[in-house]
């Protein structure tokens, strides 16, 4: 099933891509050939509306869209003023932007849809009474306190809290005028630096820790017992459309500016070969991700698809050639020259830069595998 919805969702985010290219194409007056819907060999046409062909085919990975002329291999595209490449720049550069557009704003379609849904969040004091399925989350863990010694890591969620003579529960906590995180922090407070033995979950199950709080923790209360973790209240509460609909504009433009500085800092890792592989999946990586966010809910699934979905927009604008971004810089670089560039030269340039992809590829399949067996 898994594979099933991980099949879904990539074929939907770059038919989405595509269905971008060919709006603008059609509204640029350019000559469309063909729509397919997963990738040659072709299984069938299911049909044809005036010079478009819509097509299945074998590969169920996504899709295309034939433009005519767009390769400028044929000399006749060179003389119809219908061909991708006899159309002004400025309408090549707009057919090739349309598809990265496309997906940011499905992107934030899917998280304003994923927000009126429901999808766990960190909740303030005046959203508790409203919320469902609460939790007590780690949101993060200072190095080398009784918090990571113990195990403690961001993302576990603490189910129960006890020491030798009273007991932290968040059902206890939600019947006080106290918030969830504050009650809990004062329950270490008074354990007088004696152990503490913690219930957790985290995604591979639930286990008991024990710590041990200390002082000297908090800055500007020295003295005060503490774990060394910043703990929030995630639960999920539902949206109106309304602020659904500005909460998805900064929560896409928030992963937007977080999703291109990780890329970033990705591929001049790989310029100089410093990159760090275990922050990056492959399409086995993506699976499960998908897979498990579909199995925590609808909200949950929209919320990842919406990330995939950035990823995609943002990889295709990266200047490589065989990606949109490299064609863009292409029609650039014929914006300043005056002149195509020789098609023996772009079509040599792109082959390279396809290899450098599937290596790539291959590269972070393979670690994807590694984690898997390790």
């Amino acid at each position: 099933m898994t594979i099933l919805i991980f099949i879904l969702v990539i074929v939907a985010l770059i038919l989405v891509h595509e269905f971008g290219h060919f709006v603008v194409a059609k509204l640029s007056g350019m000559r469309v050939d063909e729509f397919g819907l997963g990738y040659p060999p072709r299984a069938f046409t299911i049909a044809t509306v005036g010079e478009t062909s819509y097509t299945l085919n074998w590969l169920p990975f996504g899709g295309f869209v034939k433009i005519y002329g767009e390769d400028a291999l044929s000399p006749a595209s060179a003389k119809d003023a219908r061909a991708f490449s006899s159309k002004p720049r400025i309408l090549q550069a707009l057919v090739l932007v349309a598809g990265i557009a496309m997906n940011l704003l499905f992107a934030y379609v899917l998280i304003t849809g994923a927000l009126i849904a429901g999808t766990p969040r960190s909740l303030d004091e005046s959203e508790l009474a409203s919320a469902s399925s609460m939790e007590l989350m780690v949101a993060n863990v200072l190095p080398g306190t009784p918090a990571a010694r113990a195990g403690l890591v961001a993302g576990d969620s603490i189910m129960s809290a006890k020491d030798a003579k009273r007991e932290w529960l968040p059902s206890t906590a939600l019947g006080t005028s106290v918030p969830l995180p504050k009650s809990f922090s004062a329950f270490i407070a008074a354990s007088g630096g004696k152990d503490v033995s913690l219930t957790v979950k985290s995604k591979t199950g639930e286990r008991v820790i024990t710590a041990i709080p200390a002082e000297g923790l908090i800055d500007n209360e020295p003295f005060r017992h503490a774990l060394g973790i910043e703990v929030a209240t995630v639960g999920v509460l539902p949206l109106s459309f309304g602020a659904a609909i500005v909460e998805g504009a900064h929560l896409t433009w928030s992963a937007t500016k977080m999703t291109a500085l990780g890329l970033g800092h990705f591929f001049y890792g790989i310029l100089t070969l410093s990159a760090d592989l275990s922050q990056v999946s492959g399409p086995i990586g993506i699976a499960g991700a998908v897979g498990s966010a579909s199995s925590q809910g609808f909200g949950d699934l929209l919320s990842i698809m919406a990330i995939i979905s950035i990823n995609l927009a943002l990889i295709n604008l990266i200047p490589v050639p065989a990606l949109d971004g490299g064609r863009l810089l292409f029609v650039i670089i014929e914006s300043v020259i005056r002149r195509p560039i020789k098609a023996s030269i772009a079509g040599s340039i792109n082959m390279v830069g396809f290899a450098f992809l599937i290596l790539l590829m291959l590269v972070v399949t393979a670690h994807d595998i590694f984690k898997l067996a390790s």
